[in-house]
């Protein structure tokens, strides 16, 4: 099978109804967070070399220049998501007839989840850098496009939720208590700050327009 990301919209979109399990949530969240910080480029975009707005040129430029090297994170996130599934489905294939594969199997599907949980997490750590972009922007870019600062937000808090979904299905099957508190705690750390930054940014832009 070839990327998601090169797949056109509708055909990703089939891909997404069918019954495969992959993409799944994973895959739809970080596609979420690319429309995000897209739109939150865009308002940049519209702004910069405008005499106009020649104040907010400096952070629209390390907007859109930030916000570049997040949106391509996401877009890599997409395909990673659902390999790491794959690859969960692949551990739980392997044969199991002697003592010396069980153990390998055992190891295999503790590796695969260990990623499948680590994937969706660092998506969250993304959305959490794009939130930030998106905040930097608001009231200091075209006015006449700040809905879709709005709505880039939005994106990007499902981006982090949904991601943050996908962390906590994975989470039982990690054996390493250590590791998963940590995960765990990480994880609610990022739900709580970007919660509070998506929201702000949401009633900010409500006030705006």
């Amino acid at each position: 099978m070839g990327k998601l990301i090169d797949l056109d919209i509708q055909k990703y979109m089939a891909d997404l109804a069918s019954n495969s399990p992959a993409p799944g949530g994973g895959s739809a969240s970080a596609l979420a967070g690319a429309q995000g910080i897209a739109l939150v480029m865009m308002v940049a975009e519209l702004t910069v070399g405008k005499e106009k707005y020649a104040e907010y040129e400096e952070v629209c430029q390390k907007a859109i220049s930030d916000g570049r090297a997040r949106l391509n994170d996401f877009l890599k996130a997409i395909d990673d998501d659902t390999e790491a599934y794959n690859k969960v489905g692949a551990a739980f294939k392997m044969p199991k007839s002697t003592e010396e594969e069980k153990a390998q199997r055992s190891a295999a599907i503790q590796e695969a989840t260990i990623l499948a949980t680590r994937v969706p997490l660092h998506t969250m750590e993304i959305a959490m850098e794009a939130l930030k972009i998106a905040e930097s922007v608001i009231g200091r870019s075209n006015p006449n496009c700040a809905s879709d600062i709005g709505v880039g937000a939005l994106n990007l808090k499902a981006a982090l939720l949904g991601a943050w979904l996908n962390v906590k299905i994975n989470l039982p099957g990690i054996k390493e208590e250590g590791l998963k508190q940590e995960i765990l705690n990480h994880a609610q750390d990022m739900i709580s700050e970007g919660n509070k930054i998506a929201d702000h940014c949401y009633t900010a832009v409500e006030e705006i327009i």
